[in-house]
């Protein structure tokens, strides 16, 4: 658990994530790749590729040829305050505030009365290029509060927050103008002038823990998603050869819907696909056929004061292994469930099920939208947590191995289908 709270620690942005996801995969000997240029494969090697900063793909080569695809897809996300590009916003009085817009659908009250920072990526101007910058504000930069109690009476009345005037953070008092691009100017390493471009985000200053009784829980910015990427993550690098192509994937943008050049619904992941088959010399159709898809994403866990919102029969828990998703708004069918609750069986790991109850909607994941461009069995998972879409998310700490076992089991297991029937 402590690797997990390390690896989010270092991860206060997607491109960080990222970033961070690509140093564990030049140490294991992965050679990356780059989409602008051509790819030459061979049988045993191993390789990624990233696409903006915020999505990456990991893949091994078998060496006796391969019949599908494993691939498991998380996101790098989540949700969270945008800086705005003309960021400063000055007064009332003698105050300086940023200027932020709402990202996917954010928990607005714990951002509050918290210490908050920026991170994100600049894209600096130099001599012979424009670079990309990892940003990172070491300190306690920020504070949204909280208006009180004597002057909003309501606000324990179920008070509706107003974006652009309750969610702007302060920044200082009596600054210059062009004092927060200065900021971010130092911790690019580069003249303020030289920044040409920005995707910046607030992030609370707080490191995860594990805490409970008996430690059983674990608290941190961003496990949804990036607890499930570093199961997945894990589990790819810790699996044995089979007759099928291991893929890690993490996308972007899915809190916002995926429809980007680096989200689920766009061409990243389908594009590795027929570049492999045909460097490789391999059939595309027949091979996602026999293609087999974990979409991982976090589930929503019986609330211990609101057990009314989950469905009668479906009450995922924390540390009870990872969750099935069923319904309209997810990819999972019954022979998906099947093989993937075949493959936990064979790892020993628990496994549960979620079904929104009726009459809640429920969010959306990664699954169907990635199978509107690689058609597959596919299943989505995810593990159970509190407070979703909150800057400080609960989640089990065994869970985490959990994952990482099953994902092992996933990525060391060939798939084949044939009129119904289904290897493993």
């Amino acid at each position: 658990m402590n690797n997990l709270l390390e690896f989010l620690a270092a991860s206060p942005s997607r491109f960080h994530a990222v970033e961070n996801f690509r140093k564990e995969l030049e140490a294991a000997g992965y050679t990356r790749l780059t989409e602008s240029k051509s790819w030459s494969l061979t049988p045993g090697g191993k390789y990624y590729v990233t696409r903006n900063g915020s999505a990456l793909l990991a893949f091994r080569v078998p060496k006796a040829g391969f019949a599908g695809f494993m691939i498991s897809a998380s996101h790098s996300d989540a949700p969270c305050l945008r800086v705005k590009e003309n960021a400063e916003l000055a007064g009332p009085e003698t105050y300086v505030r940023l200027n932020v817009e709402k990202y996917g659908g954010m928990l607005c009250a714990p951002w509050m009365d918290r210490p908050l920072t920026v991170a994100g990526r600049v894209l600096v101007q130099t001599e012979n290029a424009i670079e990309t910058r990892l940003v990172y504000v070491d300190k306690d930069l920020l504070m949204i509060p909280n208006v009180a109690i004597h002057m909003n009476r309501a606000a324990n009345d179920g008070y509706k927050y107003d974006l652009k005037c309750d969610m702007v953070p302060l920044l200082g008092l009596g600054l210059e103008k062009g004092s927060f691009r200065s900021i971010i100017a130092r911790t690019a390493g580069c003249a303020p002038e030289d920044i040409l471009g920005t995707d910046l985000f607030l992030c609370p200053r707080q490191r995860g823990v594990q805490w409970g009784a008996a430690d059983e829980f674990v608290s941190a910015p961003a496990l949804d998603d990036l607890q499930c990427a570093y199961g997945c993550f894990h589990g790819f690098l810790a699996a044995s050869e089979s007759e099928s192509l291991p893929v890690f994937a993490l996308l972007d943008n899915e809190e916002v819907g995926s429809l980007t050049k680096q989200g689920a619904d766009g061409t990243f992941l389908a594009d590795l696909v027929s570049r492999v088959c045909a460097a490789m010399g391999r059939d595309r159709a027949e091979a996602v056929a026999n293609s087999f898809l974990v979409s991982a994403d976090n589930a929503h866990a019986v609330h211990p004061n609101h057990p009314e919102y989950h469905d009668a029969t479906h009450r995922p828990v924390m540390n009870g292994g990872p969750v099935i998703k069923h319904g309209v708004r997810y990819a999972t069918d019954g022979a998906a469930q099947a093989v993937f609750t075949a493959l936990c069986k064979r790892a020993g790991v628990p496994v549960q099920h979620f079904s929104n109850r009726s009459d809640l909607a429920g969010g959306s994941t990664l699954g169907n939208i990635s199978n509107s461009h690689l058609s597959m069995n596919t299943v989505d998972i995810g593990l159970a947590q509190l407070a979703m879409h909150s800057c400080f998310e609960t989640a089990g700490a065994r869970d985490t191995d959990y994952l990482i076992q099953a994902m092992t089991a996933f990525y060391s297991a060939s798939f084949r289908e044939e009129n119904g029937m289904f290897t493993l």
